[in-house]
């Protein structure tokens, strides 16, 4: 059977892409008592790294991510990007939301085009970017079209190239595709492995779902029930890529990873449900 894996921050790199070390974070609360969402929580992802991160419902997943993306400062503990201290927002990631973040007033181009408007890149390169990042994700000839006018599946399509426009050192995903069917969702989730096997950045990605942890992954780390959330577990995807997300599902040694990662996870799925059925 698999062994889970032990790694020194940052996966054997010298400088982490992003490092969370002994990250607390504490929200107040209505009824005077503070909620610690996380505790004493240390996780790293080495640059080039896919790193996915799975837990029960309600355990900090997306707590987590807003640390690392600077828009949620810890309790204590601390937050670098390429070994500096992170100061505000994380100017180096670029943030793939789990819901909506298209601006319905504007076409497809335009809301690629959004985020290098706002970093005053000038018109003519805007325009050509925004172009060419539709035509990578496959919406070439589809820049007139307005949000409504597309499908879920286009929507998300829209928000990675927004997201990858910028060419952020660190990409950071929270469940960015679990509203989408099954088929539109792997088609998704193997544009994404092309995109990142093309530049290879740190990824930080949040999921419920286990199979595309370990399909998409270089490392899969396994959070506990909340509250007080922390790392229990991490395992190395020693999976040869490049990879489809469905064909790789029938491999044994995906089979070995998914029983040997669930081990650990499904006493925490089984808490964090015992908890929100007495909340």
């Amino acid at each position: 059977m698999p062994e889970r894996h032990a790694r020194a921050p940052g996966g054997g790199a010298d400088r982490p892409a992003l490092l969370l070390e002994q990250v607390t974070c504490t929200f107040a609360s209505p009824g005077g008592t503070p909620y610690t969402a996380m505790r004493d929580a240390t996780l790293a992802v080495a640059p080039g790294e896919f790193v996915s991160v799975v837990g029960p419902t309600g355990c900090g997943k997306s707590t987590l991510l807003n640390m690392a993306a600077g828009l949620l400062r810890p309790t204590s503990g601390r937050v670098e990007v390429f070994g500096q201290p992170l100061q505000g927002v994380n100017a180096r990631a670029g943030y793939m939301f789990q819901g909506e973040a298209l601006m319905p007033w504007r076409n497809a181009q335009a809301n690629v085009a959004a985020g290098l408007e706002f970093a005053g890149v000038a018109a003519a390169e805007t325009a050509e970017r925004s172009r060419e990042w539709l035509r990578r994700v496959g919406l070439g000839g589809f820049e007139n079209r307005y949000p409504h006018q597309m499908s879920g599946g286009m929507r998300k399509r829209v928000m990675l190239a927004q997201t990858l426009i910028r060419d952020p050192d660190i990409i950071l995903m929270d469940e960015p595709f679990s509203a989408l069917d099954v088929q539109t969702r792997q088609l998704m989730e193997n544009e994404v492995l092309d995109l990142w096997m093309a530049r290879r950045k740190a990824v930080l990605f949040i999921t419920h779902d286990l199979d595309e942890a370990i399909a998409m992954s270089d490392r899969v780390v396994v959070l506990s029930a909340g509250p007080e959330t922390h790392p229990i577990g991490e395992f190395a995807i020693d999976i040869p890529r490049p990879r489809d997300v469905a064909e790789v599902r029938m491999q044994p040694r995906f089979v070995e990873l998914h029983q040997a990662i669930w081990a650990v996870l499904r006493d925490e799925v089984l808490k964090g449900y015992e908890r929100q059925r007495r909340a």
